[in-house]
C-alpha cells in the first residue's frame, strides 16, 4: 500500500477531506470534521477506526492490523503490504463509521454513500 492508494481511495469518499493537523506531511482524512483515516509522513501504516475496542482486537489478533500508536483502542494501523481490496475495505469502513456519528443535518450534505 502506498500513500498514493490511500489518498485516491479516500478522495473517493464524498465530503472527504485531507488536512495536515500535526505538521510533518501528515495526511489525516476526514469527514464533517471527524478523521477516519490518517497517515504520517514516516509511517509505513495507515490508521482506521473500526465499530469496537473488540473488532480491533479481533483483527490485530488475527493479523489484519496492529495497534494504531497514538489513537483510541477501537483504531488499527494496517501495515504496508495489505491487500487493497482489504485496504479499501477497512476504509470505507472507517469512514461509515464516522459519518454515521454525525449530525442529521451534517449526514444530508454530503450525498448518498452506500451503507450510511
Amino acid at each position: 500500500m502506498s500513500r498514493d492508494l490511500v489518498n485516491e481511495i479516500c478522495s473517493t469518499l464524498p465530503g472527504a477531506e485531507v488536512s495536515d493537523p500535526w505538521g510533518g506531511e501528515h495526511d489525516a482524512w476526514k469527514v464533517g470534521g471527524k478523521m477516519f483515516a490518517c497517515r504520517g509522513s514516516l509511517q509505513t501504516s495507515t490508521s482506521v477506526k473500526t465499530d469496537s475496542i473488540e473488532t480491533a482486537e479481533m483483527l490485530i489478533s488475527l493479523g489484519v492490523g496492529e495497534k494504531a500508536a497514538y489513537f483510541h483502542k477501537s483504531w488499527i494501523s494496517l501495515p504496508d503490504g495489505t491487500e487493497a481490496d482489504e485496504l479499501r475495505h477497512r476504509i470505507e469502513a472507517s469512514y461509515r463509521i464516522i459519518r454515521k456519528g454525525l449530525t442529521k443535518k451534517m449526514q444530508a450534505t454530503l450525498g448518498d454513500y452506500p451503507g450510511c
